[in-house]
């Protein structure tokens, strides 16, 4: 194999993989401080793309400003769908199967809703960037160049607000102790809105950086909500470091996978890397036992 190649696919691996990191961290954000799975994310996710397709494509907005749009909207959608369904929830027995019940019906609803909207044609964006970065025989698009130094900002972004800021620290709080938490006067179902915006917004940005790429449909969710749970059980289910650590070394492993095999095996190699960690490690690789 040309080790040229082995590199570019390597690095694609990682690009693909930071964009697994966002995905799945949303995830793990929501389940690591309200203990709730959220699945209908991958929906959360496509309207993203639907966001971005409008406000570039049909509105004509440059993408500085039609991404962090779509991304501020997803935010708000978040927040909304926690207050009208999440928080009622939450406050009743049985409240983790019925969590998971409305995702799931949020998810169908979400679904048809985008079907029926915006019908079953497949839209895509043009790239933000154009050109292609050369070092020495290897060759990556700017546009995937650019995924990934957006992912790493983000990443970067939400941990030091995780660890630095006074939103950070309550929602540290409230993910180790609900009661105490309320007890010393943090806000908890502010909170809670607050990380499923967050997770929403986090899905929303990786749907507008993949949106040159994948194509943007009503089923464009599906995928992305499988490998981010992928993701999830690889880290540790509500580890957000792990969530980050997990999306990086799936790309990898991916990208390895596919230049071993073919591109067909790429699902295939995802899962039997799941059961595998779910097998031999429970807890997650970079969770706690």
């Amino acid at each position: 194999m040309n080790l040229a190649i082995f590199l570019e696919q390597i690095l694609n691996g990682l690009i693909t993989g930071s964009m697994y990191a966002l995905i799945g961290s949303g995830i793990a954000l929501v389940y690591g401080t309200m203990k709730v799975l959220n699945l209908a994310h991958g929906e959360l996710y496509m309207l993203g793309g639907y966001f971005t397709f409008f406000l570039t494509v049909q509105f004509g907005l440059p993408p500085y400003i039609s991404i962090p749009l779509a991304v501020a909207i997803a935010f708000a959608l978040g927040m909304l769908i926690e207050k009208l369904t999440i928080e009622y929830l939450i406050v009743r027995e049985n409240w983790a199967f019925t969590t998971i019940a409305a995702t799931l019906g949020l998810s169908i609803v979400l679904q048809n809703a985008a079907l029926l909207i915006f019908g079953e044609r497949f839209n895509t964006v043009p790239y933000y960037v154009q050109g292609v970065m050369a070092i020495g025989d290897i060759r990556l698009p700017w546009q995937r160049v650019l995924i990934f130094v957006v992912a790493l900002a983000v990443i970067g972004l939400f941990t030091w607000l995780l660890k630095y800021t006074r939103l950070g620290w309550s929602i540290r709080a409230t993910a180790q102790d609900r009661d105490a938490a309320q007890v010393v006067g943090i806000p908890v179902r502010r909170v809670y809105m607050i990380c499923f915006g967050l997770a929403a917004a986090l899905g929303a940005l990786a749907a507008a950086m993949l949106a040159p790429i994948n194509a943007i449909s009503p089923w464009a969710g599906i995928p992305v909500l499988l490998k981010g749970f992928v993701v999830v059980v690889l880290g540790g289910l509500g580890s957000f470091p792990g969530a980050i650590a997990a999306g990086l070394l799936l790309g990898v492993v991916e990208a390895i996978g596919v230049q071993l095999t073919s591109s067909e095996w790429r699902d295939v190699i995802s899962f039997t890397l799941m059961i595998a960690v779910i097998w031999w490690r429970p807890w997650g690789l970079f969770g706690k036992k």
